[in-house]
This record gives structure tokens, sequence and C-alpha cells, in this order.
């Protein structure tokens, strides 16, 4: 499993500098209290994480069946749940978010090819984790 270091200084305002191997790069939340939007914040890296999963997987897939997938892409929109907007509202009970994928496949793919990417879309493991749920154990260590 994958491990990520994050650290912020009170003198550099809402920045968090994060940390993955080799990569590192900063989330800069500074306008927050503005009300401005200053750069991506967690929650666009963790939909960016669920879209590039998801155009992988179906890349992998397609690959591997030999089908003529030449492009896959995904528009992911973050939203309050409103059960009473779904058709299947007891599919979400417990929910408090919901995100809306929107899948374009390009390539001369078949009607049952486009119909089978699209469930194997669902399939990707960042899509299985948030859909599971994820404990987070927080340890304290103390620091003087």
């Amino acid at each position: 499993m994958s491990s990520v270091f994050v650290s912020a200084d009170c003198s550099a305002g809402y920045v968090a500098n994060i940390r993955m191997e080799e990569e590192s790069f900063v989330i800069d939340e500074s306008g927050i209290e503005e009300g401005v939007k200053t750069g991506p914040d967690p929650n666009d890296y963790l939909m960016s994480a669920l879209g590039a999963c998801t155009v992988i997987t179906l890349h992998m897939y397609a690959k591997r069946k030999n089908w003529p997938l030449d492009r896959a892409e995904v528009l992911l929109r973050m939203e309050p749940l409103d059960s009473g907007t779904l058709p299947e509202p007891e599919a979400f009970a417990g929910k408090r978010l919901l995100v809306v994928k929107r899948l374009r496949l390009f390539g001369d793919l078949s009607p049952e090819q486009h119909k089978r990417l699209e469930d194997i879309s669902s399939r990707c493991p960042v899509q299985k984790t948030l859909e599971a749920g994820v404990a987070v154990h927080t340890i304290l260590e103390v620091q003087v």
C-alpha cells in the first residue's frame, strides 16, 4: 500500500506540502476564508484519483480483450446527496455525497463493448475503496 507524508506550518497559511515517494506537490487553500479558490483542493485530488483509476482500468481491460478503445474520458462532479432525486435511493442509504461520473468512450466499439466497459468503469480500485468506505485510525505522536 502507498504511504503519503503531509505537513503544514502555521506561518504558511492554509498550505499543505505533500510527499509521495519521490514526488511532491502543494495544496494551497489560502483563499478559503475569502471564498476564493487558489488551486486544487483535497477533494479535487480525490476526484482526480478516481478519474485516473477509471480511465486506466478501462484501457487495461480493452487492451486485454484486444478491443479498439482509442480514448476514454471521464467528467466527475461531487455534490451533496439528495436521495429525493435518485432513481434508487435505497442504494445510497447512509451516504452524504454523490459523485456523478460521466463516461465517454472513443473507438470503433460495439454496443455490447460500450456496455461492458461502462460496467468495468465502476470496478476500478479507487471506486471500490470509496464505495466500501474507509476506516481512519489516528495515532497521536506528541512533539515538543
